[in-house]
């Protein structure tokens, strides 16, 4: 890739949801918003490989785009009676355009909290919000948003499809709710942001395992959510239990690229600062909660992780936390992190007997297979553990998990 291809990508993953926002709130429409936004990226390619990449790239981006919805109407006059609006709100002319900002800009203001409480508004049914929200401010393509709810890539793009659709026309305020308006909107809110850390934390495709600039989008806005929402004790738990994780993640892949297991892990290399806040947050949260919720009790278990001594984690106690957490969500993926606790506190045995029935509702996921593979290993059913290490494989795994895979089976298939 050339040095400007990869600045354009850089500028993608890095602006691309401030970018969206702000535009979303200046046109007072997410799909105009969204379409010139993608021709500045598309002009980008050529022009900065002809002229040199700006000082100043989000700038340039901006720019370009607002020049593009300029452009557009001058040359259709009626397009704001034509195309429905998707947000609006009561300042300004919704088709004036701040014009002393087009040929310059030096700041770019954030509005995706604007953003993400107008595509979490409650006339869309709650995985809609989520997928929609996930694909424009989380910045994540379709098949990432499916693959993050274990769903068919075409189901989930008609989906979001359909969520478009759903709200153009209907007014939708472009602002962050009122507190009367604030407890209804927020699951959906952190359901968004937790996607997009976990897409950051361990990415679902290409060659990077952490995305470290999603993880940090996805904390910086749970963080004004926490000031917004000062009395709530789920968007703290969210913020602890990001901070926990995201702790670790210079050490959790080595100096050649390879996957290191927590229980292997350079806990000097760990952000001491980070758990710190991380622990504080956990502890307030659970004294806030009459009956601690679902990011609450993940963050516990994190915390958990974080202050293990030398004899490492308190397997029993994260197993208790992970069956409260699996009564309370019914998830797959709770249930399968489960088996993995409960492994270490019970037994191998103890651990396949939860994967039983997962099969369907976690399909071809490759942390399926490779965790019943590792069980299988350790009670030296070493054909058994081959052949699900084979599925795993076979699955969509990011290229250093495949790394991984490949050398945990190459293990547990020499001779003993």
């Amino acid at each position: 890739m050339t040095d400007a291809g990869q600045a354009v990508e850089q500028a993608h993953r890095t602006h691309w949801s401030r970018l969206l926002a702000l535009l979303a709130r200046e046109l007072r429409s997410i799909d105009l918003a969204e379409e010139v936004l993608q021709d500045s990226y598309a002009t980008a390619v050529t022009t900065w490989r002809r002229d040199g990449v700006p000082r100043n790239p989000p700038a340039w981006l901006l720019t370009t785009a607002r020049r593009r919805a300029l452009d557009r109407r001058r040359r259709e006059t009626t397009l704001a009676r034509r195309l429905p609006l998707l947000v609006t709100d009561d300042v300004d002319d919704p088709r004036a355009l701040p014009d002393d900002e087009v040929t310059g800009v030096t700041t770019i203001p954030d509005e995706r909290l604007r953003l993400l409480f107008t595509c979490c508004h409650p006339t869309l049914a709650p995985e809609a919000r989520v997928a929609l929200t996930a694909r424009l401010l989380g910045g994540l393509t379709t098949p990432e948003v499916a693959r993050l709810f274990l769903v068919a890539e075409p189901t989930m793009a008609a989906r979001i499809t359909r969520a478009k659709k759903k709200i153009a026309g209907a007014g939708i305020p472009y602002r962050v709710p009122s507190d009367a308006e604030l407890p209804e909107r927020l699951p959906a809110v952190l359901t968004v942001l937790y996607l997009v850390f976990t897409e950051g934390y361990a990415a679902t495709q290409g060659d990077r395992l952490i995305r470290a600039e999603l993880c940090d989008d996805a904390i910086r806005l749970t963080r004004i959510l926490v000031g917004q929402a000062p009395d709530e004790p789920e968007p703290a738990a969210l913020l602890a239990l990001m901070l926990l994780h995201h702790s670790r993640r210079d050490a959790r892949i080595d100096a050649g690229g390879e996957v290191v297991l927590l229980r292997d892990q350079d806990r000097s290399r760990w952000n001491a600062t980070e758990i710190a806040e991380g622990l504080a947050l956990t502890e307030r949260s659970l004294r806030m909660s009459r009956v601690a919720g679902h990011y609450a009790l993940q963050a516990a278990i994190a915390a958990e992780h974080v202050s293990a001594g030398a004899d490492g984690p308190d397997w029993a106690a994260i197993a208790a936390l992970y069956a409260l957490l699996d009564e309370r969500t019914g998830s797959p993926i709770v249930r399968l992190n489960r088996a993995v606790a409960v492994a270490e506190s019970d037994g191998a045995e103890a651990g396949l007997a939860l994967l039983a029935g997962l099969d369907d509702r976690l399909g071809r996921h490759h942390l399926l297979y490779s965790t019943r593979a590792e069980l299988l290993g350790r009670l030296g059913r070493r054909d058994e553990a081959v052949a699900q290490y084979d599925l795993a494989l076979a699955a969509v795994v990011p290229e250093a998990e495949r790394r991984f895979l490949r050398k945990r089976r190459a293990e547990v298939a020499a001779p003993p």
